[in-house]
């Protein structure tokens, strides 16, 4: 058994945050919607290509789109896979198939066939909504999959009228954003909407501990894992992000949420989902946030009072000329996460906008909130902030015991957010988890205030603008290349994306090259795991039973500093 944690950090919690939540103050995240539509339903809740729509129109819609996944023989517990940017057909579905009792299986709209494949089939998904851009992808792998429904969205399928057809000609034709694809009795999302407002919905029998999401991480392996998380573990962390948050946002049914931040990635699944719908808050849905003339147009149109994202998406804004013609006048909560936010960036984004840049810390697999920086002007640059309310943390060496203060150690987790562990992985779940403690493989140091600071990662994963590769997986792809005889990966720092991606290549064929490398990494990797950098050597050091050493290739790797 592990000993028990002093809870350091709750003399340093704000006035008024509790120390606890109650994680079961909902039945299921269906009560929660209930209950947060008789507050707010007659709320703008979600803006997107000039459409706004109400949390009840929004909600009627999903009610249809429930009554005709259950109509395709979708019941409890069925896994859906949910893949598109964000958009406001990406709440009708989730919505939609939460209330149906499925478990939606978040899947990144830019994977390749390969990774669609893989995470479709691992999760035994039968249902797939997917935006019409990527349907080629889907195309080339569908025959191998599990899946019976497929349902096609296009971008402008909830704009009114002629002008979302105008609209989507356009993306379709002029802007040939939509690569041409056949996929035989694949259902049209509109289609699917009005076919359910002629049936029945019934309502499931739903506990909390029933899993609402399998959401992908990549493993240390190369092999993505799901981790499950129930209905209590999102409904435990959003109560606690609430409680943290709660005196700074104090007009419910007003305020205007900023969601750029892609809605299948953990951090915006709760915070940016499921937060505002707490608040009766105005979510405004950015579709492609590298379109930054357009995302920072979009700003200008709104007194917003929330914004999160990761350290790229700050930096880039700010280094936007129009940026600081924004009002920020009603700007309440900055939060940053999925990466480190950098001392530089925090600085002038105080500066530009008035509003302090706070960062936060999760996982996947805690749902994903653990930590986050107090917000009434106590927190502390280049710290993760404290314990939220209900979350114990401690910090541990490799024999499983705790630290003194101040020195370094893998920090462990527990708290009602924490996964079941992973979809049919036993063996790696019992990797990550001590009793009722998760690993979290990140090295930090805990102050005697209760803050804490990451000072190095235990895991070899790299971050990429606040997402997840793991070395092994893009050194399997590279390995497939004829022209490769060795391969190790690293990341390293980059100004733009905080880390990059490094290859060290021993040839098999004198004539390789390293924009071979790329070109032939992009068929098989989504984009943000292609190699940025790429060094060829004559060997590579390896242990003694011929394991490729990465510390070693980190050590000794003196041509990258900064991009």
């Amino acid at each position: 058994m592990v000993q028990e944690v002093e809870k350091l950090w709750l003399k340093s919690y704000p006035k008024g945050v509790p120390e606890t939540i109650n994680p079961d103050h909902f039945g299921s995240l269906l009560e929660f919607m209930d209950d947060c539509l008789k507050q707010y339903g007659d709320k703008p809740g979600y803006e997107n290509l000039g459409v706004i729509m109400t949390y009840n129109e929004v909600d009627k819609q999903a009610r249809n789109f429930a009554a005709f996944l259950q109509s395709k023989g979708l019941k409890k517990g069925d896994r859906i896979a949910v893949q598109m940017p964000n958009m406001i057909q990406y709440a009708i579905t989730v919505m939609g198939a939460l209330r149906a009792g499925l478990t939606v299986v978040n899947t990144n709209p830019l994977y390749t066939p390969q990774e669609m494949r893989h995470q479709f089939n691992d999760s035994g998904a039968t249902a797939l909504v997917i935006v019409a851009n990527f349907a080629a992808s889907l195309q080339t792998i569908l025959a191998e999959t599990k899946l019976k429904t497929v349902i096609i969205t296009e971008i402008a399928d909830v704009v009114p009228g002629i002008k979302g057809w105008v609209m989507n000609m356009a993306i379709k034709y002029v802007k040939k954003m939509v690569p041409p694809f056949d996929i035989p009795n694949a259902i049209k999302f509109n289609d699917a909407l009005a076919e359910g407002a002629k049936l029945k919905y019934t309502k499931p029998d739903l506990q909390n501990s029933d899993l609402a999401f399998l959401q992908y991480t990549g493993g240390t392996t190369g092999v993505s894992k799901g981790a499950m998380l129930t209905h209590r573990n999102i409904l435990a962390n959003m109560e606690m992000l609430v409680a943290w948050t709660f005196f700074k946002l104090d007009k419910p049914g007003e305020e205007i949420i900023i969601t750029a931040l892609p809605l299948y990635h953990i951090f915006a699944l709760t915070f940016n989902f499921f937060g505002p719908m707490r608040y009766g808050a105005k979510n405004v849905l950015i579709t492609n946030p590298r379109d930054m003339d357009g995302f920072v147009a979009e700003l200008k149109r709104h007194k917003f009072s929330v914004i999160s994202g990761v350290n790229t998406l700050f930096n880039g804004l700010l280094n936007h000329p129009e940026f600081a013609n924004c009002d920020f006048s009603h700007l309440k909560i900055s939060l940053g996460g999925g990466m480190a936010v950098q001392d530089a960036v925090a600085e002038k984004w105080e500066k530009v906008t008035g509003c302090v840049l706070n960062e936060a810390y999760g996982l996947t697999e805690t749902s994903p909130g653990l930590t986050v920086n107090p917000m009434d002007g106590t927190h502390r640059r280049g710290y993760i902030g404290l314990p939220i309310p209900s979350t114990e943390i401690g910090i541990f060496n490799d024999d499983n015991q705790m630290v003194p203060l101040g020195e370094r150690g893998e920090i462990w987790a527990r708290g009602p957010q924490i996964m079941l562990g992973y979809w049919q992985r036993p063996d790696e779940t019992a990797n990550v988890m001590h009793d009722n403690w998760f690993k979290t493989g990140d090295i930090g140091v805990m102050d005697e205030s209760g803050f804490i600071k990451i000072v190095d990662r235990k895991k070899e994963m790299i971050l990429v603008s606040g997402f997840n590769v793991y070395p092994n997986e893009v050194e399997n792809a590279i390995a497939l290349h004829p022209k490769v005889l060795e391969v190790g990966v690293i990341g390293v720092p980059d100004d733009k994306s905080h880390e990059a991606v490094k290859a060290f290549i021993v040839k098999k064929d004198p004539s390789l090259t390293a924009d071979e490398i790329k070109e032939f990494c992009k068929q098989h990797l989504t984009g943000y795991k292609v190699p940025k950098h790429v060094e060829f050597r004559t060997e590579l050091p390896k242990t003694n039973v011929g394991k490729i050493l990465r510390r070693v290739l980190k050590d000794t790797d003196t041509t990258i500093k900064k991009s």
